[in-house]
């Protein structure tokens, strides 16, 4: 507290002595009468060294706290720079050698696919080739099913074939007199079997 009034002092000081000594100028330049300037003087040099003190007393209290304050900032401000720098090389050296190993990892990509291109290829020729073999088993399988059918029907086109033929050639030969005898033999052969079936 005691402080303060002294600093509130002084810098009254400092403001009235000013004001008084424009004053002491207008009234000797309204009157005419020239005062002694050796007490302005002394006015002025004890207003330079008030207001001298008075700031002297200011930065001496505040200046090593805000220098203080400020030169924390400015070692923080150089820490983070020297982190930043030293994370921007390390992301630069990553990137450097990604670059460096790109062109191997480039060349390893497409020997790999040429790889799986080769192996695709091969399995879809002998997916291919299995499918064609499947195709043709069905086929011939489908071949023999036909043949064995077309040969069914051609044998029971030849048997009807053959009987009709051999109808025609039995109605050809076929005389009154054979069908009688015919009849008669088969009208015999069903009444021998009762005839039998009697005897026993």
């Amino acid at each position: 507290m005691k402080r303060l009034a002294w600093a509130a002092a002084m810098l009254a000081l400092a403001v009235l002595a000013p004001v008084r000594w424009a004053g002491a100028q207008e009234s000797e330049a309204k009157t005419g009468v020239r005062e002694e300037k050796e007490p302005a003087l002394i006015w002025q040099w004890a207003n330079f060294l008030l207001l001298a003190g008075g700031l002297g007393y200011l930065a001496n209290k505040h200046a090593p706290a805000f220098f203080a304050a400020r030169s924390k900032k400015i070692l923080d401000d150089i820490a983070d720079a020297r982190r930043l720098q030293l994370e921007a090389e390390a992301r630069a050296a990553d990137v450097d050698r990604r670059l460096a190993n790109l062109e191997a990892d480039i060349a390893a990509l497409r020997s790999e696919s040429q790889a799986e291109i080769a192996a695709e290829t091969v399995r879809l020729g002998k997916h291919t080739v299995d499918e064609i073999a499947k195709v043709e088993a069905h086929a011939k399988q489908e071949i023999d099913i036909a043949g064995k059918a077309a040969r069914m029907e051609l044998r029971r086109f030849s048997a009807q074939l053959a009987i009709d033929l051999a109808e025609r050639k039995i109605r050809a030969r076929m005389t009154p007199e054979i069908e009688d005898g015919l009849v008669s033999g088969f009208v015999r052969d069903l009444e021998s079997p009762r005839s039998d079936a009697q005897t026993n």
